[in-house]
């Protein structure tokens, strides 16, 4: 594994957005990492807008393409700590935490991770330009 992805970063990904388009499918084959709590994410947003069905689709499809690691104490931990630190989602704290647990790179173009400075992992900003 290569990478790390997010919510923001899948959710584009499956909209067809690029870059995040182009990006993801550069490192698919390489089991790009994802947290449990942003999988979640993906899940009940993808319910929300196109149903039960198509939500369970998505998550069994995520799931043969990335390496979907359930947070285990210490990485709750961490996450803790990252969120006592920085005014940042807690989701995107799982996020955070994870790429730094493995030492890859946070793939997102969330502003609210984008923009901030002195995080344990190295980003690379998704948005369009």
């Amino acid at each position: 594994m290569s990478a790390c992805l997010d919510s923001w970063t899948v959710l584009a990904w499956l909209d067809g957005e690029e870059p995040s388009l182009g990006r993801v499918e550069e490192i698919l084959a390489e089991r790009p990492l994802l947290s449990w709590v942003n999988a979640v994410e993906v899940y009940y947003r993808t319910e929300r807008d196109h149903g039960r069905q198509a939500a369970d689709e998505v998550l069994a499809d995520l799931r043969t393409v990335m390496e979907i690691e359930l947070p285990g104490t210490s990485r709750m931990v961490e996450t803790a700590r990252l969120k006592a630190a920085h005014p940042i989602a807690l989701a995107d704290c799982f996020a955070i935490a994870t790429a730094a647990a493995h030492a890859v790179a946070l793939l997102t173009g969330d502003p609210e991770i984008t923009e901030r400075e002195g995080l344990p992992c190295a980003v690379e900003d998704l948005r369009p330009t």
